[in-house]
């Protein structure tokens, strides 16, 4: 059976930023000046910067699987607002939103949620529906990468240890408040990127792969879809998958230049209340 897809005419503002990401935007580049100078309590600037550039990637993580599915056929997500980046728009914004700040502030895991439906019957190949779920976590690694341009350009302090075997800050110290946070933003997008490209049902690794299965398999996948993350959470917390899974991150973000220690520091400002 086929589906003809049904054409609606895309709202006039379908693709402008809604209010509410313009003012994630605003407070982010607030506390990123905020945390530069280091203004009133840091740990409080460090902690508004890394959860507002956070909910910022996790608005285009959703963005990049809308868009892709607009241009692939399925013209309805204009209507949902998906393509405003508006995170108040998604389907589940607790499972979108509040989990993954949770697993943020809990864990230093960049965890994107399912947010964006995609009427798939208005999808017309596999390669499509495949390239849909890419979409995210793609966009997951350019943030990466962007984020990391300032410490493979040698900006980022640095780490040394003298003849004593005491550790001293190099370079860019009077600022490491702002550089620490700016590397665990970094580190939560390659988090992101890693986890949403493994193949487990309910995630994009998982969605990515599904289109090609037989219906029957299909069936099957879909009916562990929903413990998928629940059971992927439980390893990473309870087995030895956990530490194979930050041995592969931290070595990925040393990779791009982004060092364990600073970011290890970020994630120490963020919990200022601890």
């Amino acid at each position: 059976m086929t589906y003809e897809p049904v054409y609606t005419r895309t709202p006039r503002n379908a693709f402008v930023p809604s209010p509410v990401f313009v003012g994630i935007v605003a407070i982010f580049v607030v506390s990123g000046v905020m945390t530069w100078t280091r203004f009133g309590n840091v740990g409080i600037d460090v902690f508004l910067f890394v959860i507002s550039g956070w909910l910022i990637s996790l608005c285009l993580h959703e963005y990049a699987h809308a868009v892709t599915g607009y241009f692939s056929g399925d013209l309805s997500v204009a209507d949902r607002g998906y393509l405003r980046l508006n995170p108040l728009k998604y389907t589940h914004p607790l499972l979108s939103i509040v989990l993954p700040v949770v697993v943020v502030i809990l864990g230093g895991i960049g965890l994107p949620g399912g947010a964006v439906w995609i009427d798939h019957q208005h999808i017309r190949s596999r390669v499509k529906a495949s390239l849909i779920s890419a979409a995210g976590p793609l966009t997951n690694v350019v943030l990466a990468l962007v984020v990391a341009v300032p410490f493979l350009a040698g900006l980022a302090p640095e780490l040394s240890q003298d003849v004593t075997g005491r550790y001293t800050v190099s370079g860019s110290a009077e600022h490491l408040e702002f550089w620490a946070a700016l590397a665990l933003l970094a580190f939560l997008q390659v988090t992101a990127s890693v986890l949403n490209f493994l193949p487990v049902p309910g995630l994009d690794g998982g969605n990515i792969i599904a289109p090609w299965f037989s219906p029957a398999y299909q069936r099957a996948w879909n009916v562990v879809a929903p413990w998928g993350f629940l059971i992927l959470f439980l390893l990473l917390w309870q087995t030895q998958v956990g530490d194979w899974f930050f041995g592969l991150v931290n070595w990925m973000a040393e990779l791009i230049g982004v060092p364990t220690w600073l970011y290890a520091y970020g994630f120490e400002l963020l919990r200022f209340w601890s």
